[in-house]
Parts: structure tokens; sequence; C-alpha cells
């Protein structure tokens, strides 16, 4: 084999091995986006608990400030973030230009926005930090939440998560996260407790049904055992008034023998 056909074939090893390598970097990165996940369900009209994710997409910078911006045209009149360590959580109200109306009050201001900022702690390289938060009462009129995020890095890098994800269209660079709500039911409380069901109750009025008939039985069993306690009572005494009245009839014979 030539030296230059040699020398191709290398070329053609790096670029490829070049090629690979990107693509394998890329999509690791395509997948490192801030999002949204509720801790159990998110139902319309109910409360969750979410946790925000954030991910560190840098080698050389850690992130320092995240902010998530709520929707005003689909409000939430409560959002209360857990304490993180090594993070400082600010909420955000914003007056609306329709009051809210929950629990027989009405509300003309909602939480617009959530800033955590570092305060001891950073998310390092090859890092992600999870922010929970508290959201009720969620919308019925809407099938997803979209909440736009911001993240800074300690280089002054701002990274903007805030691209709608449009349907049939393929996943935007920097797409907002999401919170996808599912349908009410009517089993689940607006604190998100389960009421009890009908097949809870059949179980649990079978369950009383069964005691019942349990008690019956033993009181049933009891009194069986306690009539045939007082026959063998009565037949033992008769027993022994026999057994007398016989050695006393003993007892009179052998003297008229004897006379």
């Amino acid at each position: 084999m030539s030296v230059s056909r040699v020398s191709a074939t290398t070329r053609a090893a790096l670029a490829g091995g070049i090629a690979l390598s990107s693509v394998v970097l890329l999509s690791g990165t395509a997948f490192a986006h801030v999002s949204v996940q509720p801790q159990g369900e998110a139902a319309k009209g109910g409360y969750a608990t979410v946790n925000l994710k954030v991910p560190n997409e840098r080698d050389n910078a850690s992130t320092v400030k995240v902010e998530v911006n709520f929707p005003l045209d689909h409000p939430l009149a409560s959002v209360m973030p857990q304490p993180v360590p090594g993070w400082k959580a600010e909420v955000t109200k914003s007056k609306l230009d329709k009051p809210l109306e929950m629990h027989g009050k009405k509300i003309n201001e909602a939480v617009s926005k959530v800033t955590w900022t570092a305060d001891g702690s950073k998310i390092g390289p090859g890092q992600f930090q999870q922010f929970p938060l508290s959201l009720g009462q969620l919308p019925e009129d809407t099938d997803e939440l979209v909440l736009k995020a911001i993240q800074t890095y300690d280089n002054k890098e701002v990274v903007r998560w805030i691209e709608p994800q449009k349907e049939g269209a393929e996943e935007p660079e920097n797409p907002a996260p999401v919170l996808k709500l599912s349908a009410a039911s009517a089993d689940e409380d607006h604190h998100g407790g389960a009421a009890p069901s009908a097949s809870a109750g059949s179980d649990e009025k079978a369950g009383h049904d069964d005691k019942t008939a349990d008690h019956e039985e033993t009181a049933a069993a009891s009194s069986a055992s306690s009539a045939t306690d007082t026959t063998a009572r009565v037949l033992g005494v008769v027993g022994i008034l026999v057994g007398i009245a016989g050695v006393a009839f003993g007892v009179l014979a052998g003297r008229r023998r004897s006379a």
C-alpha cells in the first residue's frame, strides 16, 4: 500500500471520529435542558408540587442564578418555593387585569416570577440542581403551563429558556419548560388528597359485614358451648344423685337380710 493511500485512509478515519464525537457532544447538550416535572400528578383545578430541574451545560462556568416566569393569562395565586441549601429564593407578584376568585375571596395579584440566587452554592460543570415549588390552584382551562426560565452563569453568560414548542416542528434550541396538566378527577380533592372511592366504601362495608358475621358465629358458638356445658353439669348432678340412691338402696337391702 502506498504512503499516499495510507495518508488518505488516516485522514478519513480522523474525520469520521471527529464527526462522531461532535454528534455525541451535541446530542448530550440537546438533552440538557431546563425542565419541570410534577411530583406525582398535576391535575387541573388542584394543587401540585413540582421540581424545576436545572442542569449546567458549560464546562468552564457555574450557574449562579435561576429565574422562572409564570404566565399571567393562567395565573397562580399560590407559588411557594421549598428552601434549597445554598440558594436564596425571591417571589415576585404582579397585579392582575382580572381578579381571581379563590375560596370565596377575590385575589388581585398573582406570582409572576421566582428567582433563586446562589448564596454559598453553585451548579458546577457536570451537575444539576432541582428547585421544588408548590403550585396552586392550577387552571382548569388549559392543558399545560409554559414556565419560561432564565439561567445565569458566573461568567455573565445568560441562557434564555423561553422558546415555545410548536406542534409538528422540531424542538427549538432553548425550549421553555412545560408543565403538563392532567384531567381533574372527581376522586381527588383540590389539595392533592384522594377522596374515598366507591369500591373502597364497598370493601369497607364488606369488611364490616364480615366482622358482623364472625361476631354472630362466635356468639352462636359460645351459646352452643354454654348450652353443652349446662347439659353436662345437669347430667353430672343426676348421675351423682342416682349413685347416692343406689348406695342407700344397697344399705337398706343389707339391713333387711340381717334382720
